[in-house]
């Protein structure tokens, strides 16, 4: 098992430079959003308390168009098991100045003594590291910690980096590269030329090759500066101030995502209620369309009405004086007067089905009141019953003519109309 770096980052140190370096305003301040720096700083917090080899420091970040910014990233080492044994991968992590709503960009710090491997599914000659958690970054879910958690991963299943031998001072034996990446048994004669090392194919056990206790060279990705060194002795007031000062901000910021959490929740309901709003008044619209459509085919309606009102009338004016004279010799079967023998017939049948049916509500209420034997009601309903099965039965077959009769007469007036 490779030990830990010695050098173990001092938590409360380097909250302090967390919230010193996030609440700087001006030229100097980071280029992060003012609503992100809080979850930058829990992020760095909770990465350091589970990887204390890692340590946050400002750089200066240069990108392809040759633009320079100082960012925060987090440099160090972190766990890789690979066959059995864990070993440390020195890599950084900037943050770039969309974090955390995009993924951080993550390259392997080789030391002078280690090669990148040439080629490697994930990380690219130029130590650029590319995973399926960066690929599949979501804010806010996604974190560090888990990032880190997926390199160790990554990285032992296929390890970046190996070590190449330096020249032995021995010249029976000449320097090559070491692909085998195994950690060397002599550490006396490493000590002195290489951090990494490698035994002969007879010796030694497969391992990876791990970084020794001692500061890494400067980085090829940019001026990094760490931590400001504070004194052994602080002023208290000083140190009881900044106490006071990360308090009230952590305070401040509780209460910030409460009141948020209220305000989100309060949204909601008038989300809902305004959903509510709105379904009501589709309702109330499509109702009052209905009593529209309503009223106008009432209006219709009353149109009809009054013409046929009119008619009526006009028809009263002129025939009401015919009957003045003769009122008791008028005979009202012979008032209506039919256009053919088949609607003559037509009103008779229908006149005869509906006197039938007067007379068999009389005898139901008779039958009732026991006016009439039951057996002489039986007798008389059957016969009545007779008489006006056929007299609708012919009606029937009357109407039935007259409607071919129409048929004809539109197939007679068809030539004509077509003329």
């Amino acid at each position: 098992m490779v030990p830990p770096p010695a050098t173990q980052p001092n938590h409360q140190a380097t909250q302090q430079f967390l919230s010193s370096v996030l609440s700087q305003r001006g030229p100097s301040s980071l280029p992060y959003t003012e609503d992100t720096k809080w979850l930058i700083r829990q992020h760095l917090l909770a990465l350091i308390a589970t990887h204390p080899s890692l340590e946050p420091k400002t750089a200066t970040f240069t990108h392809n168009d040759g633009r320079s910014v100082n960012l925060l990233q987090a440099d160090g080492t972190i766990p890789m098991p690979f066959q059995g044994v864990t070993y440390n991968i020195p890599i950084i992590i900037w943050l770039m100045e969309s974090y955390p709503r995009h993924p951080p960009c993550v390259y392997v710090n080789p030391t002078r003594d280690m090669i990148i491997k040439r080629p490697h599914p994930h990380v690219n000659p130029s130590g650029l590291v590319s995973v399926p958690y960066l690929q599949n970054w979501i804010y806010p879910s996604s974190n560090l910690v888990d990032l880190v958690r997926e390199l160790g991963g990554v990285f032992g299943r296929d390890p970046p980096l190996y070590s190449q031998r330096r020249p032995n001072p021995n010249p029976s034996h000449s320097p090559s590269p070491s692909p085998s990446i195994n950690y060397g048994a002599n550490q006396s004669n490493l000590s002195h030329s290489s951090s990494f090392g490698s035994v002969g194919p007879t010796g030694g056990h497969g391992g990876y090759p791990r970084p020794m206790n001692r500061p890494y060279p400067p980085s090829p990705y940019g001026g990094t500066s760490g931590q400001p060194t504070r004194p052994q002795t602080e002023d208290a007031a000083e140190v009881y101030k900044r106490n006071a000062i990360n308090k009230i901000v952590e305070t401040v910021h509780g209460d910030i995502l409460q009141l948020r959490k209220a305000r989100e929740a309060e949204m909601e309901g008038l989300f809902s209620a305004q959903a509510v709003l709105r379904r009501r008044e589709e309702e109330i619209s499509k109702g009052l369309k209905e009593m529209q459509d309503e009223k106008e085919g009432l209006e219709g309606q009353l149109q009809v009405v009054l013409m046929n009102t009119d008619v009526l009338e006009a028809w009263l004016r002129e025939n009401g004086g015919k009957t003045k004279g003769n009122t008791g010799a008028l005979d009202v079967d012979n008032v209506f007067e039919c256009t053919d023998p088949l609607s003559k017939q037509m009103l008779e049948c229908t006149a005869a089905d509906l006197a039938i049916e007067d007379v068999v509500y009389s005898l139901d209420k008779a039958v009732q009141d026991a006016a009439v034997p039951f057996d002489q009601y039986l007798r008389n309903v059957r016969l009545l019953s007779r008489e006006q099965f056929f007299h609708r039965a012919t009606a029937a077959k009357v109407r039935a003519a007259q409607m071919q009769a129409q048929v004809a007469n539109m197939a007679a007036r068809a030539p004509h109309y077509a003329n």
